[in-house]
């Protein structure tokens, strides 16, 4: 079975087509499956910050994160 590409990148680029779809009313399905893929193949020395927002689906924080930005800062702080 392969393993989903796990860079950074490849999750921010799942991150940003979930975003584009859900705006454009698409089917989101197929991004949700790709992300639920990329969070199940995690290293487990990933952040836990990372971990915490791709498990709780707070795909914003999680992309926010992984632009090197304070996901906290925004509208929504923990």
């Amino acid at each position: 079975m392969n393993r989903p590409d796990l860079n950074p990148a490849s999750i921010v680029d799942a991150l940003r087509r979930l975003e584009a779809a859900a705006a454009a009313k698409s089917n989101v399905l197929p991004v949700l499956g790709e992300l639920d893929a990329l969070c199940r193949g995690l290293p487990s020395d990933a952040p836990a910050d990372l971990r915490h927002y791709l498990q709780r689906r707070s795909y914003e924080k999680a992309r926010l994160f992984l632009e090197g930005h304070d996901p906290e800062a925004g509208p929504c702080p923990r």
